[in-house]
C-alpha cells in the first residue's frame, strides 16, 4: 500500500518556524527539512519527498525569502524520504548538491536503493552530486561553518553535521544525526537489500563518535527524533525550548540501547 505522504502530501503540511537565529523548519510531518540562511544565499538540510517540494517552495515564501536563492542543498543520507525533491529544486534554482562519499553508489542505483519502493512508489528523479562529503570536514556557507562527520550504519555514507547559532549574545551548538533510524538494521531489511553485517557494527561505532561532541541543540532528520512540533508549541514560554544541553547525549545514550536490544533479539 502506497505510503499516505506521497498519496495525500497536504495532510502532512505544516507552516514554517523559525528555531534559532538563522535556522528554520520547512519540514512536513513526517520528514524534516532545514532551512539556513546566509550571506551567500539559502541553504537547505535535506529535500523530503518529491510529493512535497512545493511545500518547500510555499513555506521559504511564508518566511520572506526567495526559494530562486537556494545555493546549497546538503543530505545526511541518500533515501528517498531525504532527497526526494532534490531534482526538483535543482532545476528551479541551479543549486548545488552535497552528498557523503559512500552514498554515492545509492543515487546511482536509485531505482532499487532509495527505498522509493517502500514507500509505495517507483517514482524518483536522480539528481546529480557536485560534491562529496567526508568525515571530519569543513565548510563555510556564507558564514556559516558546517562540521561533517561520517556516522555510518543507516548508510554507508550517512553524514552527521555540527554548526553554530547565537541567540541574546550566546553562541550554541547545533547537532543533526544524519541516520538514527534502526529499520535499516532489521534483519528483514539487510537481508531484502543486500547490506552487510558490518551496518550494525558502524551504527554503534558512529554513536561513540557522536557522543564526543557537545551539543547544545538537536534536531533531527524526523521531527519525532527531538519533539520538533512539542518545542515550537513552546516557543513564546520565554526560554527557548530548542535549547538543551542534556538532549543529545540522552538521545544518543537511548539509540544505543535500542539498537542493541535489536540486534540481541533479530539475530
Amino acid at each position: 500500500m502506497p505510503y499516505r505522504i506521497c498519496m495525500c502530501p497536504w495532510e502532512f503540511y505544516v507552516k514554517p518556524f523559525k528555531i534559532i537565529d538563522n535556522l528554520y523548519y520547512i519540514g512536513n510531518k513526517d520528514v524534516s527539512v532545514h532551512l539556513l540562511t546566509t550571506r551567500n544565499g539559502l541553504v537547505l538540510i535535506d529535500t523530503a519527498f518529491p510529493q512535497t517540494a512545493y511545500q518547500i517552495l510555499e513555506n521559504i515564501r511564508m518566511l520572506g525569502f526567495d526559494p530562486a536563492d537556494i545555493y546549497a542543498i546538503i543530505h545526511t543520507h541518500a533515501h528517498y524520504d531525504h532527497c526526494g525533491s532534490t531534482k526538483a529544486l535543482v532545476e528551479l534554482t541551479g543549486a548545488k548538491t552535497y552528498l557523503g562519499k559512500d552514498d554515492i553508489s545509492i543515487i546511482e542505483n536509485y531505482h532499487l536503493r532509495t527505498w522509493a519502493n517502500y514507500y509505495g512508489t517507483e517514482f524518483y528523479e536522480q539528481f546529480t552530486i557536485d560534491y562529496t562529503l567526508s568525515d571530519n570536514q569543513k565548510i563555510n556557507f556564507g558564514g556559516t561553518d558546517i562540521t561533517f562527520i561520517a556516522t555510518p550504519g543507516h548508510t554507508d555514507g550517512t553524514m552527521s553535521m555540527f554548526f553554530d547559532v547565537k541567540e541574546n549574545g550566546r553562541t550554541y551548538k547545533v547537532g543533526l544525526h544524519g541516520g538514527p533510524g534502526l529499520n535499516t538494521l532489521s534483519r528483514e531489511v539487510m537481508r531484502y537489500y543486500d547490506l552487510p553485517e558490518k551496518n550494525r557494527t558502524d551504527f554503534l561505532n558512529s554513536l561513540e563518535k557522536l557522543k564526543k561532541i557537545p551539543v547544545d541543540i538537536q534536531l533531527g532528520i524526523h521531527p519525532f527524533q527531538n519533539n520538533t512540533f512539542g518545542k515550537f508549541a513552546k516557543m513564546n514560554s520565554g526560554s527557548n525550548p530548542f535549547i538543551n544541553s542534556d538532549e543529545w547525549l540522552r538521545f544518543l545514550n537511548k539509540l544505543e540501547t535500542d539498537a542493541k536490544e535489536l540486534f540481541s533479539r533479530d539475530k
